[in-house]
């Protein structure tokens, strides 16, 4: 009886896939190599590319169109609450670039913070207040990794000196209180408890991911953790009792090709999008779920 139990959940559980990878398509095609995906408040879907590009997509997936170019390689971005400004982490150039939206001219932000010089600024999350954390991923297969916080005046510091291995993608829950930091060579999920007085606190393993290469991260509302990898091309699903899930599976790796940053979006803010450096194309996935809103969803 139990081996039958096992082997229709087993079958259950691919179909749930199966069909869920089904809603899974491309929202706008042509990109290069996008590593990161924000949603505008205004049903945008903003990306950038391995050349350095700054890409905008209408609400509709229609259009594709380059605002802006570093001329390097855009890792993770993130708008400010009430998206008045972009924050973009370039890898190439070891900086954090700020455009502005309106005349799309683009100026350096910050090349690091006192002890410290950006070598891999990875991923951006701005909190509500405007307060600014980036993750720092150091060196590949390097335990080196850091979190650089900057407040509203733009004055930045070392916040949390991890060591992480390869910090990556982030997201804060929806207290505000904790900051989960994917990391890509642990594999996992850490997370850091932000103090009342704005420093970091004390810092825990949330989950283990063996034989994977996660990279990011978004909550919904329920407070489920999504998780993209790097490899295998996968999304997984962490409840809020740590109970993991495998959400979507592609060994073809067409659809899903390389997933990095995921941000929920679409009318109902119940379509995950999905980044993919693997190919030339941003994702959609009808998930039917309702995302936790970002800093970026309400008017600063």
């Amino acid at each position: 009886m139990i081996a039958v139990n096992i082997k229709n959940y087993e079958k259950y559980k691919y179909k749930l896939m199966h069909e869920l990878l089904k809603k899974t398509t491309p929202f706008a095609e042509g990109l290069d190599h996008p590593e990161c995906v924000a949603v505008h408040i205004d049903g945008s879907v903003w990306a950038g590319g391995e050349g350095g590009q700054i890409y905008r997509i209408d609400p509709e997936g229609s259009a594709v169109n380059e605002v802006g170019n570093t001329g390097g390689f855009i890792l993770g971005i993130a708008f400010s609450p009430g998206c008045e400004w972009l924050c973009i982490c370039d890898s190439a150039n070891h900086c954090l670039w700020q455009p502005d939206l309106a005349t799309r001219q683009i100026r350096e932000l910050s090349i690091g913070v006192e002890g410290h010089r950006f070598n891999i600024p990875n991923y951006p999350v701005f909190d509500r207040e405007g307060n600014l954390y980036v993750s720092e991923s150091g060196a590949f297969k390097s335990s080196v990794g850091k979190v650089i916080k900057y407040d509203k005046q733009g004055v930045g510091k070392i916040w949390h000196p991890g060591p992480f291995s390869f910090s990556n993608g982030m997201a804060l829950d929806k207290t505000g209180a904790w900051l989960y930091v994917v990391v890509s060579w642990l594999p996992g999920v850490e997370r850091i408890r932000i103090n009342a007085d704005g420093s970091a606190g004390e810092k825990q393993t949330w989950c283990l991911m063996p034989q994977t290469v996660p990279d990011g991260i978004a909550f919904d509302k329920a407070d489920n953790l999504y998780i993209t990898c790097y490899a295998p091309n996968a999304i997984y699903k962490l409840s809020p009792d740590r109970v993991m899930t495998l959400l979507i599976d592609d060994w073809e790796a067409h659809t899903l090709s390389n997933p990095t940053n995921i941000a929920f979006g679409g009318k109902n803010f119940d379509q995950l999008f999905t980044s993919n450096l693997g190919r030339w194309h941003v994702n959609r996935i009808d998930l039917g779920v309702k995302g936790l809103p970002l800093a970026s969803h309400y008017k600063g």
